[in-house]
């Protein structure tokens, strides 16, 4: 064993829609965590694995924006996101592009305040502004915290996001590494396919409907000899309205969200994909402690 590798944890935090998913997703180089415009995407705390020949591992937990709660599963996820602050070797902390700091901001700004772990502040969506005004949100930022170092990224673009791994590993204990080097996601396939349905289903769906879904794998099983996985799944929804909403006319919306999921699915499963959707309606499962852990978002997370 190299005794000069480093690896720890490092989690992303930062207000819902900040570009979190996006940037774990451009470094590992795989789609794991779902992206959509939409707050409230990321709803577990999902672990990729960052590995670099001869300086050691990184284990991103990427965890659900903090936000203020309106429902049991917002409280869960708000839960999620501030327990991993005190679980990690370093924080990313992700933030827009601006010299106002809101009163979210704020709020995060206080729940670091209370931790002795470094923080390193990614200002993310550099593209959308001019470059000279950037120093500015630096210098900012820089006076209402003590950041072990300030980096201006675009995720998206892929801009100046080299310099992060680097950074990050001055700050990682050393210390053998927690997995394979092939390693990517501690996620199971199941959950990771049911994540994928659900952002299609985000994309394709209007302002209002998406918050209420949830998607259960049903069955997931390879054909034996054969290059094809059948998958039968069920978007659960809170309403009746939003079912025929989800299906559309003459199931029009169901079939666009279940070849956009599939095409991602045979990317990601390296094989043909027989996709069945269904959709149900649970009158409000997000309030119901026993259907927020039926769709996987479990205790031990929170």
């Amino acid at each position: 064993m190299n005794e000069l590798l480093k690896s720890g944890f490092v989690t992303l935090i930062g207000r819902p829609n900040v570009g979190k998913s996006t940037l774990m997703n451009h470094l590992i180089g795989q789609k794991i965590a779902i992206t959509s415009k939409k707050p409230q995407t990321t709803r577990n705390r999902i672990q990729t694995v960052y590995t670099e020949e001869g300086k050691g591992q990184i284990i991103f937990v990427d965890t659900p924006g903090i936000h203020k709660a309106k429902n049991k599963l917002g409280e869960y996820m708000v839960n999620v996101a501030e327990k991993s602050l005190r679980d990690v070797d370093v924080v990313l902390w992700l933030v827009e592009p601006s010299n106002f700091i809101g009163a979210g901001e704020q709020h995060i700004i206080q729940q670091l305040k209370r931790i002795t772990i470094p923080v390193i502040l990614v200002i993310n969506k550099i593209d959308t502004v001019k470059k000279e005004e950037v120093l500015s949100f630096i210098d900012t930022y820089r006076k209402v915290f003590d950041f072990a170092e300030i980096v201006p990224l675009s995720a998206l673009r892929g801009e100046n996001t080299r310099i992060l791994p680097e950074l990050i590993f001055k700050y990682l204990p050393y210390g053998p590494m927690f997995y394979d080097e092939d390693t990517v996601t501690d996620q199971p396939e199941r959950q990771i396919v049911a994540e994928l349905i659900r952002e299609k289903a985000l994309h394709a769906l209007d302002e209002e409907i998406p918050h209420g879904i949830a998607v259960a794998i049903d069955r997931m099983k390879r054909r034996p000899g054969k290059d094809i996985t059948d998958i039968e799944a069920t978007i659960i929804c809170e309403r009746d309205s939003h079912k025929g909403i989800i299906i559309g006319k003459g199931g029009a919306m169901l079939k666009k969200i279940g070849s956009n999921a599939r095409f991602e699915m045979e990317r990601l499963l390296e094989c043909r994909v027989n996709l069945k959707l269904w959709v149900k309606v649970k009158k409000d499962w997000r309030d119901s402690d026993f259907m927020i852990k039926n769709f996987g978002y479990k205790d031990e997370d929170a």
